[in-house]
């Protein structure tokens, strides 16, 4: 998605309506087609913008509230790409500075006729006249301006429902998924092992618009070199000893969606050489086969290791960096984020909860994981209550006996 493309011209009397209200959605749409207006429907904003940059319609209307994007920064963001557009708000105002449509006042006539609604339970929306006591509109005449009170439910900086966590660490890798997720550019998730690098990925593929097709993992670790090419790019038959059959590669299989490559450090040169062209071009060779394929395919990739340091001792390509690093996210360790600890244990007693008694942990429980310092971070810090689980035997609590850590690791890095 280019900000260059947004200069074409705009589809007059086509109207996004942006909510994850139905019942909204189905009372805007009915005021705006009595107007003559062609009507597009998106339940959140990565939605929102692939139908905006399919469509260049002449205006949007925005909920305020959306699952996967901040209201604010998307509106921003709709503003700098469709400049021509106009954006508005469910309260009857439109981005600062931005364009008007010359038919905003139907715009505006389809939010009063709206006139009460509540979305999914995170945020109410009330039309009401200004003075105190007076009874809600119904069926205003077409230029009065009701005042809106937006009764907003959930902070600005939320964190994703994948990622447990509420430090500021946490809050603002949600806000920069959210940024980057209706994009199409890549993705490099930087990161201790064990910090959580794919869960992220798969936040920024659910929130994107090709959360309706493949996420694909492959891990460049846990394959032999001398399979990865074909594993990645797929193969014919009789490429190589023991191809008895043509196989269709990983970022095939991606097309319409997203490829998540895990240690992509570990790729041998040979194979960055091919994957930086791919980057480049969106074409692919399979192992044996003199035809290119054309793919669409968004890369997403993660490593624990420092890159840019690997490039410099020629270990890894410099301009495959440059192409993967495009929009880093980087996943903070556990010990930087202490204080999301709690919820973290909660979350993961919750989830063993469902295979087994649901257990609690005692204070002291609780402040020895305060003191471990979490070299293996999240991942961790699952296993050391699970085993703590275990060894609870039948006991409801988590005492400070089954709290089994390493202190040979501590201060490890």
């Amino acid at each position: 998605m280019e900000i260059a493309g947004a200069n074409r011209e705009i589809a007059a009397r086509v109207v996004v309506l942006v909510s994850t209200d139905l019942g909204l959605r189905q009372r805007l749409k009915e005021s705006l087609t009595q107007f003559r207006w062609t009507v597009r429907e998106a339940g959140g904003g990565a939605e929102a913008m692939a139908l905006a940059e399919r469509e260049r319609p002449e205006a949007m209307m925005v909920d305020g509230w959306l699952p996967d994007l901040e209201v604010g920064e998307f509106a921003e963001q709709i503003e700098r790409m469709f400049p021509k557009m106009d954006v508005l708000q469910m309260d009857g105002t439109g981005t600062a500075g931005g364009a008007r449509s010359l038919r905003r006042n139907e715009l505006l006539h389809a939010i009063r006729v709206a006139q009460e609604f509540e979305g999914d339970g995170v945020e109410r929306v009330v039309v009401e006249r200004e003075s105190a006591g007076s009874a809600p509109l119904r069926k205003p005449a077409l230029l009065e301006a009701p005042a809106i009170k937006v009764v907003r439910a959930r902070p600005a900086g939320a964190p994703l429902p994948e990622m447990v966590g509420e430090s500021p660490a946490m809050l603002e890798l949600a806000r920069m998924i959210r940024l980057v997720a209706p994009r199409n550019a890549t993705v490099l998730i930087e990161g201790e092992t064990g910090t959580g690098k794919e869960v992220v990925a798969k936040a920024v593929h659910r929130l994107s618009a090709r959360a309706g097709k493949p996420f694909v993992v492959l891990n460049c670790a846990a394959i032999p070199e001398s399979l990865l090419e074909a594993e990645l790019f797929g193969h014919t038959r009789g490429a190589f000893t023991g191809a008895v059959t043509s196989r269709t590669g990983r970022i095939e299989a991606a097309h319409g969606g997203t490829l998540f490559l895990d240690e992509i450090g570990e790729m041998p040169l040979a194979l960055q050489a091919k994957m930086l062209r791919f980057l480049e071009c969106g074409e692919l060779q399979k192992v044996g086969e003199n035809e290119s394929v054309r793919v669409d395919v968004r890369v997403i990739a993660a490593t624990h290791q420092e890159l840019e340091r690997r490039a410099s001792e020629k270990t890894f390509r410099l301009d495959l960096y440059h192409r993967l690093a495009v929009f880093p996210l980087i996943v903070p360790a556990l010990r930087d984020r202490m204080e999301d600890l709690p919820l973290l244990v909660d979350f993961f007693l919750e989830q063993m909860g469902k295979e087994m008694p649901r257990k609690s942990i005692s204070a002291g429980a609780m402040a020895k994981l305060r003191e471990y310092d979490w070299p293996g971070n999240v991942r961790e810090l699952m296993h050391v209550l699970e085993r703590g689980a275990i060894l609870a035997e039948d006991r409801a609590e988590i005492g400070v006996d089954e709290i089994r850590v390493r202190p040979a690791v501590r201060g490890a890095r």
